[in-house]
C-alpha cells in the first residue's frame, strides 16, 4: 500500500506560505505557514498531521487488539500531543503523548491496559516514529 501527501511552498520560511494536499482528497490545498506552526494562526502544521496520523493509526490498532483479547470497545478516544522542542541540531520532534479514554463494557482492567500498551507498540505510525529509513529523490528544476 502507498498513501501520497504533498506540499506547495513559495517565499521565505517567516514571510512565505504552503499548501498541503492528500492523495484522498481528505486535504486539499490546506493553507500552512510560518504563523500556523508557531504562532497559531488558523490553518495546518506538519505536527499536528503527525498528532492526528498517530492518534488515528493508534486507535485503530487498538480496536483490533482489544477485539484478539474478546473486547468491543463502545468508544475510544485518543489525543495525540506532539512535542517539539529547540535543540542544538534545530528544532526536533522530541515526543508524542498519547491520551486515551476508553469505554470497553465488561472489560478487564489488565488486559485493557497490556492491549493498550501492545497498540501503542505495534501501530504503524508508533513503530515510524521510533525508526524508519527516508529516502529522498531531489530534482532540481
Amino acid at each position: 500500500m502507498r498513501k501520497t501527501a504533498s506540499a506547495r511552498w513559495t517565499g521565505t520560511i517567516k514571510e512565505g506560505s504552503g499548501h498541503l494536499s492528500t492523495q484522498s482528497g481528505a486535504l486539499s490545498d490546506q493553507p500552512y505557514g510560518f504563523n500556523t506552526r508557531f504562532e497559531d494562526a488558523p490553518g495546518t502544521n506538519p505536527e499536528e498531521l503527525i498528532g492526528a496520523a498517530h492518534a488515528g493509526c493508534f486507535t485503530m490498532a487498538l480496536s483490533k487488539v482489544l477485539e484478539e483479547a474478546g473486547m468491543v470497545a463502545e468508544k475510544l478516544e485518543t489525543k495525540a500531543t506532539v512535542k517539539m522542542e529547540k535543540e542544538d541540531a534545530g528544532f526536533t520532534i522530541t515526543a508524542v503523548d498519547l491520551e486515551l479514554k476508553a469505554t470497553i463494557p465488561g472489560a478487564d482492567r489488565e488486559a485493557f491496559f497490556e492491549a493498550a500498551q501492545t497498540a501503542k507498540e505495534t501501530c504503524p505510525v508508533s513503530r515510524l516514529l521510533a525508526a524508519a529509513e527516508i529516502t529522498l529523490d531531489a530534482e532540481l528544476l
